[in-house]
């Protein structure tokens, strides 16, 4: 079933490949299977063509941790917090300046 999905969202990139929707969700899938690697990837071609609000920020932190890659996840939460603040989402930046305070 997850490989159907994986690759119902995969032909969904290939043929909009800029709408960042697909990337989103195959980002999504990846998580939910613990593939931090294309987590990663995913997210960071998403964070190239959307203007995210945050959300994508902090899940983007978390699969770096989940890799141990403490300074990038930190970076992506800087970049989460003035996303957050931008789109007027304070409490989702302040839960993302309180992820960065207690790495």
């Amino acid at each position: 079933m997850a490989s159907d999905r994986l690759e119902m969202l995969r032909k969904m990139v290939e043929s909009r490949p800029g709408d960042p929707r697909g990337r989103f969700g195959l980002a999504l899938e990846y998580e939910r299977l613990g593939r931090w690697e294309e987590v990663v990837e995913e997210l960071k071609r998403y964070l190239e063509i959307a203007n995210d609000e945050g959300n994508a920020y902090g899940r983007l932190a978390q699969a770096l941790l989940h890799l141990g890659r403490e300074e990038e996840a930190r970076e992506a939460y800087r970049q989460g917090i003035e996303a957050a603040y931008r789109h007027g989402h304070p409490t989702m930046a302040a839960e993302f300046e309180e992820a960065l305070e207690d790495l």
